[in-house]
């Protein structure tokens, strides 16, 4: 080996660097400005550094033009990322749920590079997930965020085929009884908070949670009994107007009547912290009085969700069209409405009914009660 050759191996020594995280060596080095720390997945020294010495080969090879590859980066750092570049166009709930998804994410990926989660890994982490309690849903949100976050850096579509999501409830509907929903508005009335206004407003509208929390004075109007909600979860939903029944026009003027001071710009549930209302905010969570008075009603397990569902459903019990139904919930396709409307038999059977007919109307009944086939088929009975 020439000097200029010994040379550049001790540089290539010298800027080297390997340390140890728990049993595992890892290698840290710079390259072309940049630097380069990435583990090796191995307790052996000296097997980091020929992952080391392998490393700086590709990098030299890309930098020539034969392979060119993106600095390396943490989980975290591509989450980060990632999710910046989307909160620009999504809604603000939408954009919750994503750092919700990422915040369970990084406890599990949280040390690893975003090239090195395997399949084997994302099945690990459906199964702490659900033996955690989280729903099938839940868990598939969460991993299909990860696949964006992967597809982003070109990742995903190594591991793709091995990767199953998991099988989600249809029917996580729940509509209440009329002895369950006595029960639980009971409950709701011995809380000192805006439950009970909020629940029965659900319960006669319809509306979202959060459609109700953000909810202005300007939006609603006693004298025509209607409400305008604001922005929605869907496009349709968006906007819609809502007519008032007389239950929640009388709790809304009752509602009213202990902030009399409220004007337009108020929201009509605001911000209450240590017994300070801020009218100016809506209040954000309701989370510990729901889980009260659910429990105490027994109910556990009732989501607020489910207020919308007996809603939307004694809306399809009353026989209003369907058209009706989507106008007043802001549904945008048959599927969703057959998703929510548990319409007991009872109702379909009076549905049915409606639109028969006596037999011995028209004599093309008469006649097919005579006609050969008909007794033929009566012979057997």
């Amino acid at each position: 080996m020439g000097q200029k050759g010994r040379q550049a191996a001790e540089e290539r020594e010298e800027t080297m660097s390997l340390y140890r995280r728990g049993n595992v060596w890892w290698y840290k080095f710079r390259f072309a400005g940049q630097v380069i720390r990435e583990s090796s997945k191995s307790e052996s020294k000296t097997v980091a550094k020929e992952a080391e010495r392998a490393r700086r080969r590709q990098l030299e090879d890309g930098y020539n033009g034969i392979v060119r590859r993106e600095k390396a980066q943490t989980f975290p750092i591509a989450a980060k990322r990632w999710l910046d570049a989307r909160l620009t166009h999504v809604a603000p709930k939408t954009a919750d749920l994503y750092e919700l998804a990422i915040d369970h994410l990084k406890k599990h990926f949280g040390g690893l590079l975003l090239s090195d989660i395997s399949a084997a890994d994302i099945t690990s982490y459906q199964g702490k997930r659900t033996g955690n309690g989280a729903a099938g849903r839940t868990v598939n949100l969460e991993v299909a965020v990860l696949r964006a976050i992967m597809r982003k850096s070109k990742l995903w579509g190594a591991i793709s085929e091995d990767v199953q999501f998991l099988k989600e409830r249809r029917d996580i509907g729940r509509a209440l009884s009329p002895e369950q929903e006595a029960s639980l508005l009971r409950r709701c009335g011995c809380s000192e908070s805006s439950l009970y206004p909020i629940v029965v407003l659900g319960l006669n509208t319809a509306m979202r949670s959060q459609e109700i929390k953000s909810l202005r004075w300007s939006q609603v109007d006693l004298i025509h009994k209607s409400l305008i909600v604001g922005k929605s979860k869907t496009e349709g939903g968006s906007g819609r107007v809502i007519p008032l029944n007389q239950s929640a026009v009388a709790v809304l003027v009752k509602w009213a009547g202990r902030t009399p001071e409220a004007n337009p710009d108020h929201f009509v549930f605001p911000a209450c912290e240590h017994h300070d209302v801020d009218p100016s905010r809506p209040i954000t969570s309701f989370r510990t009085a729901w889980r009260n008075a659910t429990k105490a009603a027994g109910l556990p397990g009732l989501r607020f969700h489910d207020v919308r569902h007996t809603a939307i459903t004694k809306l399809a019990e009353s026989l209003a069209s369907e058209q009706t139904i989507m106008a007043i919930a802001g549904h945008v396709s048959r599927r969703m409405l057959e998703h929510y409307s548990h319409i007991r038999m009872e109702a379909k059977r009076t549905a049915v009914e409606a639109i028969s007919q006596p037999a011995s109307v028209g004599s093309e009944a008469q006649n097919w009660a005579q006609s050969p086939h008909s007794e033929k088929a009566a012979a057997p009975n």
